[in-house]
């Protein structure tokens, strides 16, 4: 395994930037993985990393070897891809030990290299089977162990599960997660699921335009996301954003006025906003509450009235599509049990600890924890 440490990267294709000024660290025995829209620039990342994309500035290093104008097999990289590039007229044991028998590797070492890669795999019974026998997850493991026998100091996954059906893509993102723990090996895994990258990585690195927006541990990302941009990626269903103005605001919390004149009290730093400043609230689906139009709430609780639009049922939840008194529209994760009609009346509820909130130019204040507000500077 190894570290990789990318500083002030950059790529262009002619006069057209793709990447901008990339710092990023990544620790040996690592899973990142990089999300963002389409066009955002992790495939091509991932492509400079492999050497298959030049670099046109900054610095890659591989642990201490600076590596911008080495091959491919020069960097000691073993890639997965989207497609499985099997060679279908070569057996499974065939496919895997192609790499090796290339590199003039001894047959008793391929042979070695391939059981064992198999075993770990569980695919040491298909050994002698043809692709066009197998299923996608078989194909796409195959094309995973012949990267494991290389033995990569570091191992790149281009959106490998894209390609295998919901079911499938569910447990076989749980063999990867499996067998990184196994290897303990250093990954960089691609993809725009962000169920994905959520469930897979130790750390996330969310691209736009180019841009990293940040880099974090999952729940870093979901609990202090750096923008509006990160925090309306991560997170299924999105998160709702509210336009909302600063009524007053403390470093121990912030109470804001919502359009349809409701007050709201958040539990974010707010020392940096000011008297009368427009910003955006942020609620969670999953944060949120729904109560009859006559329940009560408690006096710190953010309350919107609304209407029910939509109702999908998704088993032990649903999600409620909502419509407010003056037409905003929220997306709430309900009880899967709780008796819900379309057109009822209900009152949404998130306590001030639930609350996001975003300033006019995206970037998000600082969310507290709950022993953290001072409710003597915010009354």
């Amino acid at each position: 395994m190894a570290s990789v440490t990318l500083n002030k990267l950059s790529k262009s294709y002619g006069n057209t930037p793709v990447l901008h000024n990339i710092d990023l660290h990544i620790a040996h025995g690592e899973l990142v993985v990089l999300v963002g829209p389409s066009g955002c620039g992790k495939s091509t990342l991932l492509r400079v990393l492999c050497g298959l994309e030049d670099i046109s500035s900054g610095e890659l290093r591989i642990d201490a070897d600076v590596v911008n104008t080495l091959s491919p097999a020069e960097r000691g990289i073993a890639m997965v891809f989207q497609s499985y590039a099997l060679y279908p007229h070569m057996n499974v044991f065939k496919n895997m030990a192609f790499g090796l028998k290339i590199q003039g590797s001894s047959k008793e070492d391929i042979a070695q290299r391939v059981q064992a890669a198999a075993e770990v795999l569980h695919i040491d019974h298909l050994l002698d089977r043809l692709p066009r026998e197998l299923s996608g997850g078989q194909r796409q493991r195959v094309a995973i162990g012949r990267a494991i026998v290389r033995k990569p100091r570091l191992f790149l996954f281009d959106e490998p599960l894209s390609n295998l059906d919901a079911s499938l893509r569910a447990k076989t993102r749980i063999e990867l997660s499996r067998l990184h723990r196994e290897l303990a090996a250093t990954m960089v895994y691609v993809t725009h699921d962000q169920v994905e990258a959520m469930t897979l990585g130790d750390k996330i690195v969310v691209l736009n335009e180019g841009h990293v927006q940040q880099a974090g541990t999952p729940l870093t990302l979901y609990q202090q996301p750096a923008n509006r941009f990160v925090a309306t990626f991560i997170g299924s269903p999105t998160i709702n954003l509210l336009p909302a103005r600063v009524l007053e605001a403390s470093s121990g919390g912030v109470r804001l006025r919502l359009d349809d004149g409701s007050q709201v009290l958040a539990l974010v730093d707010g020392s940096q906003l000011q008297t009368g400043e427009s910003v955006e609230i942020g609620l969670r689906p999953e944060h949120c509450r729904v109560d009859a139009s006559t329940a009560h709430s408690g006096s710190k609780d953010t309350s919107l009235h609304a209407e029910i639009a939509l109702v999908e049922h998704l088993g032990e939840s649903n999600l409620l599509y909502l419509k407010t008194d003056i037409g905003q529209k929220l997306i709430v994760r309900g009880d899967g049990n709780a008796a819900v009609r379309l057109g009822d009346s209900v009152i949404v509820r998130a306590g001030p600890e639930s609350i996001y909130l975003f300033r006019a130019d995206g970037t998000a204040a600082p969310r507290l924890r709950p022993g953290n507000m001072r409710s003597a500077h915010v009354h």
